[in-house]
């Protein structure tokens, strides 16, 4: 293989999760060319990748059709793996006339778009995200599902920029600090924004600083109800993605439901407290940060409701002395 472009234009922590499969991608053909077509809020993840080249679905999406379909085709690919199932992606592919296009079999329009499909399914699996992902490479010559250790140690190509900081987050910096990331742009269920403060409160109490994250509009939800507090800041909106990696990097643990942020933190080796329901296929048997300092919390592993795969807020039952024990900070 010559190139490949690897397609997943979903969000954060999604593409974080295909570092493992890049990775072996690389390892499997080290003088391959590899594209990245992806979001283009995604970039800065991207640049943390041992990747060649980051094209933007926005730019391409902007495009004339015809023009998107040339864009495309100058790369030469010779393969193309749909992480993510976009049709627009799949059809512009085989126009493109890549020679292999690889897909999941699940998704009606790879039956035309696609030549080499795989047979496997996300929505029920008890394996890890990272580890649904290798099934895609099965054409390319990946026989087994690597372990969740054996994903886990493919995590050291992911290298953290060192983005020089906003003046005023600088100035607020502590040696001894823990970030907590109370939302998750709606894409997980989340613990209530009380026990974060809670939380912030019996940190501070143990001489941590402590530090709210988060857009400017999820912090237009909670930033009226942050504990004042000389060691309690709130840092949402006030920085890029770019500079949020560089600034979780400099912490000693963040807590957060199932989102970017989180992932984030596991692969930095932080001390990263992940907040989940038990219910499939939200459990964190599929989304768990990876990394070797992280522990994930459900209230109730054999919570009736999450079993029957019902609406369940037990998420919210998880006490602050639980999250605070295992957070295991002096």
């Amino acid at each position: 293989m010559k190139r490949i472009i690897i397609s997943r234009t979903d969000s954060i922590g999604d593409v974080l999760l295909t570092l493992p499969f890049i990775t072996w991608l690389r390892q499997k053909f080290p003088d391959a060319y590899l594209v990245y077509l992806g979001r283009e809020y995604t970039e800065p993840i991207i640049a943390c990748f041992p990747i060649d080249e980051f094209l933007s679905w926005n730019s391409l999406e902007a495009m004339p059709s015809a023009e998107r379909v040339q864009t495309i085709a100058k790369f030469n690919a010779d393969t193309i793996i749909h992480v993510f199932p976009n049709k627009e992606i799949a059809a512009l592919a085989k126009k493109a006339k890549i020679p292999n296009r690889i897909g999941t079999s699940h998704r009606s329009f790879h039956l035309l778009t696609c030549n080499q499909r795989v047979n496997f399914t996300r929505k029920n699996s008890d394996f890890h995200e990272a580890q649904l992902n290798f099934h895609l490479l099965k054409p390319l010559g990946c026989d087994t599902i690597p372990s969740i250790d054996e994903v886990k140690g493919m995590l050291s190509a992911f290298e953290a920029n060192n983005q020089a900081l906003p003046e005023a987050i600088s100035a607020i910096l502590s040696d001894k600090g823990v970030v907590l990331h109370p939302k998750s742009q709606g894409s997980a269920l989340e613990w209530p924004i009380e026990k974060y403060n809670r939380l912030a409160l019996a940190l501070v109490q143990r001489g941590y600083s402590v530090y709210f994250t988060g857009t400017a509009k999820e912090g237009d939800l909670f930033r009226s109800e942050i504990p004042v507090h000389p060691m309690i800041f709130d840092t949402t909106g006030k920085m890029n993605l770019t500079e949020l990696i560089t600034f979780i990097g400099k912490n000693k643990a963040l807590v957060a439901c199932s989102t970017g942020p989180l992932h984030i933190a596991g692969f930095l080796g932080l001390r990263t407290i992940g907040l989940f329901s038990p219910r499939k296929p939200i459990h964190p048997g599929r989304w768990a940060a990876l990394g070797t300092n992280t522990e994930m919390l459900v209230f109730d592993q054999n919570c009736p409701k999450c079993k029957e795969k019902k609406a369940c807020n037990c998420i919210e039952n998880i006490s602050v002395e639980t999250v605070l024990s295992k957070l295991n900070l002096v």
